[in-house]
């Protein structure tokens, strides 16, 4: 699964690289948008599992981890708004159908391969920080997005984390 994993990463960053040429906060809007999705499924998933007595010993810690994951993603989304990222409506109308099959994709996949949810999401993260350090590489320094890059850094420790603490 981590072959197909990567296969999906990749040519969806290509497409989205393509449509975004030249328009940095409105790409990084869309993947912020979307980045919230997979946080929001693994927090339903959980709280189903919950709600049918099947709450494991790892269970506390990874709500709080993903609820903390999805207000951090909601601030950076909230901080490419400020720049202008959802100025115009075909960037919310793409970004947010992509969001509705990303959730649902992320929802059913969570429930039957955790760990491969996990893995999907971690090379999100490193693909969405390498995309931050691409950006300062050719626009100099910008302290947010340096924040924002490291944010996705740390996500992708905690996804890792994760990954180490179930047993699915």
């Amino acid at each position: 699964m981590n072959t197909f994993n990567t296969w999906v990463l990749n040519l969806t960053v290509a497409i989205i690289d393509f449509l975004y040429q030249g328009r940095d906060y409105q790409r990084f809007w869309v993947l912020e948008e979307i980045a919230r999705a997979p946080y929001f499924a693994f927090l339903s998933v959980l709280h189903f599992r919950e709600s049918m007595g099947l709450r494991g010993p790892e269970h506390i810690y990874l709500m709080e981890e993903h609820f903390a994951q999805t207000l951090n993603e909601t601030e950076h989304l909230e901080y490419m708004e400020s720049r202008g990222g959802n100025a115009y409506w075909i960037d919310r109308l793409f970004a947010k159908s992509l969001v509705l099959i990303y959730y649902w994709v992320n929802v059913v996949y969570y429930w039957l391969a955790p760990r491969s949810a996990y893995h999907l999401s971690y090379e999100v993260e490193i693909h969405a920080a390498e995309t931050y350090g691409k950006y300062l590489a050719y626009n100099g320094p910008d302290e947010k997005i340096l924040e924002i890059l490291n944010d996705e850094l740390k996500h992708s420790r905690e996804l890792q984390l994760a990954m180490e603490k179930i047993n699915v």
